[in-house]
C-alpha cells in the first residue's frame, strides 16, 4: 500500500471576522491534519479543527518574523511530503498581497498537489464594516488596491503615482500606516486635492475596529494623535463621506466588548455566536467539561425499570442528551416512556425534549429547582415515583424537596461535570491587563471552576475592571459567596435572558 499523498489548501481566512470564511475554506480547516496560520487569521477558526490536528503559528509582525517566507514555504512542502492534509490559513485573500503566489510556486516546484481557496479581501470587507462602499454610482466607477509597504520615495517604484492619484476613483492601501505621510504627500503632489476624504480603519471587522476620518491634508497628523497603527486599511476617495450615514458595525449593542464564555466547549458555540452577532468578541474559556458517568449501573437499572415511574424530571439539556443516548444504547426508545409525565426546568430543556417528539407536561414559571417543587405540589400525590437523571454535582434542593412532598425519588447520575481545559494562563494575563470587559457564568460550577483554574488568592483585584454576568440567582449567589460582585443577572434564566440582560446593562450605563 502506497504512502498517503499530501495536499496543501491555500485558504483566505478573510479579514478577521471568523464568519467571513468561505464554506469551502471552513470545510478544508475541518479536515486538515495540520493548520499553518498567520496573525490575521481569527483564532476562533482554529476551534473548528478536528481533534488531534496540529496548529503551527507562522505569523509575521512589522517588527519581527516568526518564520521567514522561505521557511514557511519549506514547512508546507515538508508537511505535504509526509502525506498530510495541510490548511495554510492566511488573512484576507491569499492572492491579494498575501504571498500566496510564492507559496503555490514552491508547491509546484516540488510536485505537491494544492488548491487555492479565495478569501474575502480586507480591501473590500474592512471599508464595508466601516460603512464605506468602495464604489457608488454617485461618486465613482473604479477603485484600486495598492500595497502600502512600498516606499513611495524609492526610485523605480512599481506604483505609477501620476496615474493612480487622479485616474482612479477610490484608492485602498493595505498595510500602509508606516508610510502614511509619504503616501498622502505623493497623492497630493500628483494632483489629488488635499481636501479628499480619507478613512483609516484599524483592526477592521474585529470587535476592536476603530475608524478615523480626515482628509489627505490632515490624516497623518490625526493618525499620530490617535495612535493608529497597522493592521489598518487606508481608504481615499469621496465614498468615505458615506460612512456617517452607513456605519453599522460599530453601532451594534456589544461592539468592542471582550466577553468570556465559561460554558463547556460543547455548549459554548450558541452563546459565543450570539455575542459575536451583537458585535462583541467572545473569548471561550471552558471551565467545565461534560463527561459520562463513572458507573452506568444506577442509570441502567432505572431505565430497565422505566415503566415503574410516574414522572421524569430533567434539569438540563445535558441530562436529556445523556439519558436518551443511554436509552438508545440499551435498545429502548421513546415508546417505553408511554404514560410517564415529563417535567423540564426551562424552555431550552423542553426544546431538547420536544425535538424528540415528546410532550412536556410541566415547565416552572421560574427556571430553578425550588419552582419545580412549588409547581408540582398540586399535580402529584404522595407515593408518586419520580426519576431524576442529572449531573453528579447538582444541588440537593430538588430531591429533598420532592421527598418532603411524599414522593419516591430515584436520583441517578446521567453525566458528570468535570473541570474544563481552558487556557487559564492566557485568561489571567488578559484580566490583569484589563482586556476583558465581561465574564459570563451559566452555572455555579462555572464560577467555582473559573476561580479554581485561575489559582488567584485575590479575585476581587483580578476582576477589578471586569463586569460579571450570571444566568440566575443560584449562580449569582455562588459568585457572591466567592467574593465576586455580580453586575448583571438575567430575569429569565436562559441564554437568551442572559444576553438580554447584558445588552440592557450596556445600553443603560455605557
Amino acid at each position: 500500500m502506497g504512502v498517503k499523498k499530501g495536499i496543501v489548501y491555500l485558504i483566505g481566512a478573510g479579514p478577521g471576522d471568523p464568519g467571513l470564511i468561505t464554506v469551502k475554506g471552513l470545510e478544508c480547516i475541518k479536515k486538515a491534519d495540520v493548520i499553518v496560520y498567520d496573525r490575521l487569521a481569527s483564532p476562533r477558526l482554529l476551534n473548528q479543527r478536528r481533534p488531534g490536528a496540529e496548529c503551527i503559528f507562522v505569523g509575521k509582525q512589522p517588527d519581527r518574523h516568526t518564520l521567514t517566507q522561505e521557511e514557511i514555504n519549506q514547512l508546507l512542502v515538508e508537511k505535504a511530503k509526509a502525506g498530510l492534509t495541510v490548511a495554510r490559513l492566511k488573512g484576507g485573500d491569499p492572492f491579494v498581497f498575501g504571498r500566496g503566489g510564492e507559496e503555490a510556486e514552491e508547491l509546484v516546484r516540488h510536485g505537491i498537489p494544492f488548491e487555492i481557496i479565495p478569501g474575502i479581501t480586507s480591501a473590500i470587507a474592512v471599508p464595508a464594516y466601516a460603512g464605506i462602499p468602495i464604489t457608488h454610482r454617485d461618486y465613482n466607477s473604479s477603485f484600486a488596491v495598492i500595497t502600502g509597504n512600498e516606499d513611495p520615495a524609492k526610485e523605480n517604484s512599481k506604483i505609477d503615482w501620476a496615474k493612480i492619484s487622479t485616474g482612479i476613483g477610490t484608492l485602498v492601501f493595505l498595510m500602509g500606516m508606516g508610510k502614511l505621510p509619504a503616501i498622502t504627500s505623493k497623492l497630493i503632489e500628483h494632483g489629488r486635492a488635499p481636501e479628499t476624504p480619507v478613512a483609516l480603519i484599524c483592526w477592521g471587522t474585529h470587535p476592536e475596529q476603530q475608524t478615523l476620518v480626515g482628509n489627505l491634508g490632515n490624516i497623518s497628523r490625526l493618525a499620530v494623535e490617535k495612535g493608529f497603527k497597522n493592521p489598518a486599511v487606508i481608504v481615499v476617495g469621496e465614498v468615505v463621506t458615506l460612512r456617517s450615514k452607513l456605519q453599522w458595525y460599530e453601532n451594534k449593542p456589544l461592539f468592542g466588548k471582550k466577553i468570556i464564555v465559561t460554558r463547556s466547549r460543547e455548549q459554548a458555540s450558541s452563546l459565543s455566536q450570539a455575542i459575536a452577532d451583537l458585535g462583541g468578541e467572545p473569548v471561550e474559556f471552558p471551565t467545565i467539561s461534560i463527561a459520562e458517568p463513572e458507573d452506568y449501573a444506577p442509570l441502567d437499572r432505572a431505565i430497565a425499570n422505566i415503566s415503574l415511574y410516574d414522572w421524569l424530571i430533567f434539569t438540563s439539556v445535558n441530562g436529556v442528551t445523556y439519558f436518551f443516548n443511554r436509552l438508545r444504547t440499551l435498545n429502548y426508545d421513546i415508546r417505553d416512556l408511554a404514560g410517564i409525565r415529563i417535567c423540564a426546568i426551562g424552555p431550552q430543556t423542553a426544546e431538547a425534549l420536544q425535538s424528540m417528539m415528546l410532550k412536556v407536561d410541566y415547565i416552572p414559571a421560574e427556571y430553578q429547582a425550588e419552582e419545580i417543587i412549588k409547581g408540582l405540589k398540586d399535580k402529584i400525590t404522595p407515593g408518586t415515583r419520580v426519576l431524576l437523571p442529572r449531573a453528579d454535582i447538582a444541588r440537593n434542593v430538588l430531591p429533598e424537596g420532592l421527598a418532603g412532598l411524599g414522593l419516591i425519588v430515584d436520583e441517578v447520575i446521567a453525566y458528570r461535570t468535570v473541570t474544563g481545559q481552558g487556557n487559564s494562563q492566557l485568561i489571567k494575563q488578559m484580566l490583569e491587563e484589563g482586556e476583558i470587559d465581561l465574564i459570563t457564568f451559566t452555572s455555579s460550577s462555572t464560577v467555582q471552576n473559573f476561580l479554581s483554574m485561575l489559582k488567584t488568592s485575590d479575585p476581587v483585584s483580578l476582576l477589578a475592571n471586569t463586569r460579571v454576568a450570571c444566568i440566575g440567582p443560584i449562580t449569582a449567589r455562588t459568585a457572591m459567596e466567592m467574593g465576586l460582585t455580580v453586575d448583571i443577572q438575567a430575569k429569565e434564566y436562559t441564554i437568551k435572558g442572559l444576553l438580554e440582560a447584558i445588552v440592557k446593562y450596556y445600553s443603560q450605563y455605557h
